[in-house]
């Protein structure tokens, strides 16, 4: 496989970055993920952590060096992870678990599957068009799908933040699985969550990877959004790669700072999760034995993750 990645996430106008972002990749397939931890409930960095975690242990352990099952995977890692939130409720005698949302993207033999939980997005950038992109599981999709408010509208709707699908409420979340989608040399994929997407809009997000690569068009999307949103910006975070085929296929114009997974040993895995750096970014909600006992739980969590999926079936 060839592709070029990138991959950013800022704080924003917030004290904590909620969001999570990573990839992984074997020599034949590609695992992108993006989570962002809900502010209105506690901990919800952690529970973006784990999710995370929880996943690309799931990946790190099944894509040997494919996925079996694409889809069967998405389902059954977002699942692992919210027992594991569960799991991390009880062990701290908390009300509720904390929660997140998530999209993720696998690619494999040239085709993508995704599935999200929530409202971070995925988008798929042919050209300067927009050909696929996830639906919002929030309150604002419904109104404006029922036509009792306009598409405009939505951006400064009262409810706009109000998600009825996540990882690690009372109930199971439902997993909304993409169509399989071959992807042609150029092809865009864009992960990212409401910081990013909800200040722009979907034309500004298709024509930057027009004139641009994803090295240049996410961060310059990212300053962008947190600039449009002034000091109440959100926690922005944004993954792109652009696709330029397998390494039979004659590539497009070169892409800058291409990934080639030719050179990868059979077996091996390449990971790219990115964790905010610590000091005030969670010094600030979190006390130092805090943070200690949730660094403790997120590792405790990856050693259970190949237990999980196993214990579900």
């Amino acid at each position: 496989m060839r592709f070029s990645i990138y991959q950013e996430s800022k704080k924003g106008g917030r004290k904590v970055n909620q969001d999570r972002m990573g990839y992984l990749y074997t020599r034949d397939s590609l695992l992108m993920l993006v989570c962002d931890g809900m502010g209105g409930h506690a901990r919800g960095e952690v529970a973006a952590q784990i999710t995370l975690q929880t996943m690309a242990s799931i990946y790190q352990r099944d894509a040997k060096p494919l996925l079996p099952d694409p889809a069967r995977y998405l389902e059954e890692a977002v699942l692992a992870s919210h027992r594991e939130l569960h799991r991390y409720r009880a062990e701290h005698s908390l009300p509720e678990a904390p929660r997140t949302t998530v999209v993720a993207c696998i690619v494999q033999h040239g085709v993508a599957t995704w599935g999200h939980v929530g409202d971070s997005r995925l988008y798929l950038i042919r050209g300067s068009r927009i050909i696929e992109r996830t639906i919002d599981h929030s309150r604002v999709h419904h109104l404006v799908s029922a036509g009792l408010i306009r598409p405009e509208d939505a951006q400064d709707h009262p409810e706009r933040n109000r998600i009825f699908n996540c990882v690690g409420a009372f109930v199971a979340p439902t997993v909304e699985i993409g169509r399989p989608v071959a992807l042609r040399n150029g092809d865009t994929l864009l992960l990212c969550t409401d910081g990013l997407w909800g200040v722009l809009n979907d034309r500004n997000l298709a024509e930057s990877f027009q004139s641009k690569t994803v090295m240049r068009a996410v961060p310059d999307l990212i300053e962008s959004a947190l600039s449009n949103a002034g000091s109440d910006a959100d926690n922005c975070t944004a993954i792109g790669m652009t696709w330029a085929g397998t390494e039979s296929v004659e590539m497009v114009p070169p892409t800058e700072a291409p990934v080639s997974t030719l050179a990868i040993p059979d077996g091996a895995i390449t990971s790219m999760i990115q964790i905010p750096p610590s000091g005030a970014d969670v010094e600030e909600a979190l006390s130092e034995a805090q943070i200690d006992e949730a660094v403790a739980e997120i590792q405790r969590a990856i050693a259970r993750a190949t237990k999980l999926v196993d214990g579900a079936k």
